[in-house]
C-alpha cells in the first residue's frame, strides 16, 4: 500500500434503508479501510438511531463521535460542520451527495490549484452478468465532474465482496470447538440448546413461507431451535406467540412440540457473525446478512428484498446459478427449489423442498465450506477499491 493512500481521508455517505442493511455494509467497509489500509474515514449517516442497534454505544443525539477509529457524523441537511472533502467521496447505494458538497466539488473543478475528489457510487451487490460491463464506468455529471460506478460482485471483473483479511481464519477457529457456540448461546440468554440439536437463525422479511417451515420443524424427529430477533420475521409468526411481538423479551422461549423459538437480543456485527457461524442453517435477508451467511460456510436461504415486477427473482436466480455451478445436480435442484419457494411464499412447496434438502445436508455443508474461497476470487472489495482509487 502506498503512503499516498494511507495519508488520505475519505468520506462515505449512507442513507439508512430497511434499518440495518445499507448501514451494515458501509460500517463494515469503513472499519476495514481504517484497520487494513490506515485511511481516515468520515462516515456520514442520516439515521443514527437505527445505526445504534448494530453499534452499541453510539449516541443517536451526538452529532460527531468515533468508534473503531472511524469518525461518524450525523448527516443533516445542511451539514452542521464546515465540510472539507476528502480524496474520495463515496455515495453508498445510490444516495445523493448533499448539494453543498456538490457545490464544493464544482468550485474545486474550476480552480486551477485544486484537484476534485474521486467521486464513487457504491452500488448494491448483484450476481447478474451485466455488472461486469458497468463496473468502474464513469458518468459525466452536469457539473463536468465524473462520477464512477463501483459494483461489488462475485467475479474478477467486478468490485469484489466485503471480507476482512482475518475473517475466514477466525471463523474456522471458532467452528473447530463446539464449546464456542454453546458459550455464545449462553451469553445471548438462550438456554436448553444441546450440541446435537439443530439450530437455525432466522432473519427474514415477513413471509408466509416461515409459518410453513415452523410447522415442518414442529414435527421433526430432531430438536430444532429457531433463533429470531424481534422484528420482521416474528411478524409472520404471531399465531405461535403468547403475546405481541413488542411484548416479547430477549431470551424468551416458545416451545411447540420439537421446535423451540428463541427471542434474540440485538447484537453488534462481530456477535452477529459468530451467531451465523454457530448455527446449522441460516435464513438471511438483504445484502449484509446475505454475504455474512456465505462467509459462515453453512447452508442458508436468501430472502431477497422484494422488487416491482418480481425483478428480485432475476437477481436471486443469477446468484443461484453461480452458487450451484459446482454442486451435484440433485443437490443444486433441491437448494434452488427451496430458495425460490421461500421467496415466492409457496407454503406446501417450501415444506417439501426443506425435506429434500435436509436429506443431502452433508454434501451441501461441504459445498458451503468451499464457496467463500471461490467467491472471493483472490481479492476482497476493500482491496479492489483501494487499487481502483490508486489507478484512477
Amino acid at each position: 500500500m502506498s503512503t499516498e493512500i494511507a495519508n488520505q481521508h475519505w468520506d462515505i455517505f449512507c442513507e439508512v434503508v430497511d434499518n440495518y442493511g445499507d448501514i451494515g455494509v458501509t460500517w463494515r467497509l469503513a472499519k476495514q479501510l481504517v484497520k487494513e489500509y490506515q485511511i481516515d474515514i468520515n462516515l456520514w449517516v442520516d439515521d443514527l438511531n437505527s445505526f445504534s442497534h448494530i453499534l452499541p454505544g453510539l449516541k443517536p443525539d451526538q452529532a460527531t463521535q468515533t468508534f473503531d477509529r472511524v469518525t461518524i457524523h450525523q448527516w443533516n441537511v445542511p451539514l452542521d460542520i464546515n465540510f472539507v472533502p476528502g480524496a474520495v467521496l463515496i455515495e453508498a447505494f445510490a444516495c445523493e451527495l448533499p448539494e453543498q458538497v456538490k457545490s464544493q466539488l464544482i468550485a474545486q473543478q474550476q480552480s486551477p490549484d485544486d484537484t476534485p475528489p474521486l467521486w464513487l457510487n457504491l452500488e448494491y451487490l448483484s450476481a447478474e452478468d451485466w455488472v461486469e460491463g458497468c463496473h468502474g464506468l464513469p458518468s459525466m455529471q452536469a457539473s463536468g465532474i465524473k462520477k464512477y460506478f463501483y459494483f461489488p460482485g462475485f467475479t474478477p471483473k467486478t468490485g469484489g465482496l466485503i471480507c476482512e483479511n482475518e475473517l475466514l481464519e477466525q471463523r474456522t477457529a471458532w467452528q473447530s470447538d463446539p464449546a464456542n457456540k454453546l458459550a455464545l448461546f449462553s451469553q445471548l440468554g438462550l438456554s436448553g440448546i444441546d450440541v446435537q440439536d439443530k439450530v437455525i437463525s432466522v432473519f427474514s422479511y415477513e413471509t408466509l413461507a416461515l409459518p410453513a417451515l415452523c410447522q415442518q420443524w414442529q414435527e421433526s424427529t430432531q430438536k430444532i431451535h429457531a433463533l429470531l430477533p424481534k422484528g420482521r420475521s416474528l411478524n409472520s409468526l404471531t399465531h405461535l406467540l403468547p403475546c405481541s411481538v413488542e411484548a416479547l423479551t430477549p431470551g424468551q422461549q416458545i416451545v411447540i412440540n420439537n421446535l423451540t423459538l428463541h427471542i434474540l437480543p440485538m447484537t453488534d456485527q462481530p456477535s452477529f457473525d459468530r451467531l451465523l457461524w454457530s448455527c446449522d442453517f441460516n435464513i438471511v435477508r438483504g445484502e449484509d446478512s446475505f454475504l455474512r451467511a456465505q462467509w459462515a460456510a453453512k447452508p442458508f436461504i436468501w430472502h431477497i428484498y422484494p422488487q416491482e415486477d418480481d425483478y428480485h427473482l432475476v437477481k436471486l436466480e443469477a446468484f443461484i446459478s453461480l452458487y450451484c455451478d459446482n454442486l451435484a445436480p440433485e443437490i443444486a435442484k433441491y437448494w434452488t427449489e427451496l430458495n425460490l419457494a421461500f421467496n415466492q411464499e409457496q407454503q406446501s412447496a417450501v415444506n417439501l423442498h426443506w425435506q429434500n434438502l435436509d436429506s443431502v445436508n452433508l454434501p451441501l455443508l461441504q459445498h458451503a465450506q468451499k464457496w467463500p474461497i471461490f467467491a472471493l476470487n483472490d481479492a476482497d472489495l476493500a482491496t479492489r477499491l483501494v487499487q481502483f482509487v490508486k489507478n484512477s
